[in-house]
C-alpha cells in the first residue's frame, strides 16, 4: 500500500537574474548544449554547471556518489532556483536509496527533466510533496529551437500554467476526471513498482510516453501495470508519443491506444496524441499538481498554482 499523499510543496517560479544549475544525474552528455546555454543567458538567467557535465563513467555521467553529490549540492545552494537535467539515459533510479528527501523538502526549487528523470521526479514528489517538472532538457530542446525554450521558460515563470488545449488531441474515451498528475516514461515508471519510491497511484491522472519500445513491449508494460492493480486506481490516462520505427502508421499507434482502453475501467477518460514525448513536442507538465481532464472542451486544466 502506498502512503497517503503529502501536503503539496510549491517551488518558486523563475525570475530574471535567477541561477539555474545544469546537472547530469543519468547518462553522460553527448550533445552540444552551448547554444542552449546561451539562450538561457539571453533570457536573463545565470547558468551554472554543477560540474563537468560531459564526464563519463561507462554508460553513466560519473559514479553514483558524484551524481548524488551534485543533486544534493544544487538543492542545498540557496542561490540556485532551478535544477535542470541536461539529458536522460539511465542512472537516476540508482540514486534513489541515497537521496536526502528531507533536504529537498526543506529547499524547494524547480527540478526539470524527463525520460530517465521520471524516476527522480515521481519519487521526489511522492516522498516530499514537492511539485517537479516533466519537460524538455537542454540537449533535447535543441531539436525545436529557441521558441520551444521560450515557451518552457514562460511556464516556469508563471504561478499557474494556462489550460492546455492540444491541437490534434484524440479523445479515445470521453469524460471528466480530476486528480494529481503522475507519470512520464512508461518503462522507467514500471521499474518503480514494488520499490519504496513507487508513487501513489490512487486518483491520479497518469501520463505516459516512451521511445524505442516495439508495440509488444509497450503492451507488456501496460499489462504489468494492470495486473499489478495500478491502472484500476487511476482517474484518467493521457497517452503521449511512443516513438519507434515499428510504429509506422496511425493504425500501429492505435494498437497502443486500444490496449489502454482494454485495461482501464469504463469511467476512466483516455486521451491520446498528447504532446509529451521524446520528439519535438514535449509540453511542460507539473508532476504532483492537481488537474482536471475536461474531455468536452478537450482541455487539461490546472486546478492550483504550481509555482509561487
Amino acid at each position: 500500500m502506498n502512503a497517503a499523499p503529502l501536503k503539496t510543496i510549491i517551488p518558486p517560479a523563475l525570475r530574471r537574474g535567477d541561477h539555474v544549475a545544469l546537472i547530469a544525474p543519468s547518462g553522460p552528455l553527448n550533445a552540444d548544449i552551448n547554444i542552449g546555454m546561451q539562450w538561457l543567458t539571453d533570457a536573463g538567467l545565470r547558468v551554472v554547471c554543477a560540474a563537468d557535465i560531459r564526464r563519463r563513467h561507462n554508460y553513466l555521467a560519473g559514479v553514483d556518489s558524484r551524481r548524488l553529490q551534485e543533486l544534493h549540492g544544487c538543492f542545498s545552494d540557496t542561490n540556485i532556483k532551478a535544477v535542470m537535467a541536461v539529458r536522460g539515459g539511465f542512472g537516476s533510479a540508482r540514486l534513489l536509496p541515497f537521496v536526502d528527501f528531507e533536504l529537498i523538502a526543506e529547499n524547494p526549487k524547480i527540478l526539470l527533466g524527463f525520460s530517465d528523470l521520471t524516476a527522480l521526479l515521481n519519487a521526489i514528489t511522492f516522498k516530499t510533496g514537492l511539485i517537479t517538472w516533466h519537460g524538455p532538457m537542454l540537449s533535447t530542446i535543441m531539436r525545436t529551437g529557441r521558441p520551444a525554450l521560450d515557451s518552457s521558460l514562460v511556464v516556469l515563470g508563471s504561478c499557474r500554467p494556462s489550460p492546455l488545449k492540444v491541437k490534434g488531441l484524440e479523445i479515445i474515451r470521453p469524460g471528466q476526471a480530476a486528480g494529481r498528475l503522475m507519470g512520464g516514461n512508461l518503462t522507467t515508471l514500471v521499474h518503480l513498482l514494488a520499490t519504496p519510491y513507487e508513487p501513489n497511484w490512487q486518483q491520479t491522472i497518469l501520463f505516459i510516453e516512451d521511445i524505442n519500445e516495439p508495440p509488444y513491449r509497450v503492451d507488456r508494460l501496460l499489462t504489468h501495470l494492470q495486473q499489478a492493480g495500478r491502472l484500476e486506481q487511476v482517474a484518467g490516462v493521457i497517452v503521449g508519443g511512443f516513438l519507434n520505427s515499428d510504429l509506422r502508421t496511425l493504425a500501429d499507434i492505435e494498437l497502443i491506444w486500444q490496449r489502454v482502453l482494454e485495461l482501464t475501467g469504463e469511467g476512466v477518460p483516455v486521451w491520446a496524441n498528447f504532446p509529451v514525448s521524446h520528439g519535438i513536442d514535449n509540453v511542460m507538465l507539473p508532476v504532483g499538481a492537481s488537474v482536471l481532464m475536461d474531455s468536452g472542451a478537450g482541455v487539461l486544466r490546472f486546478q492550483e498554482d504550481c509555482l509561487t
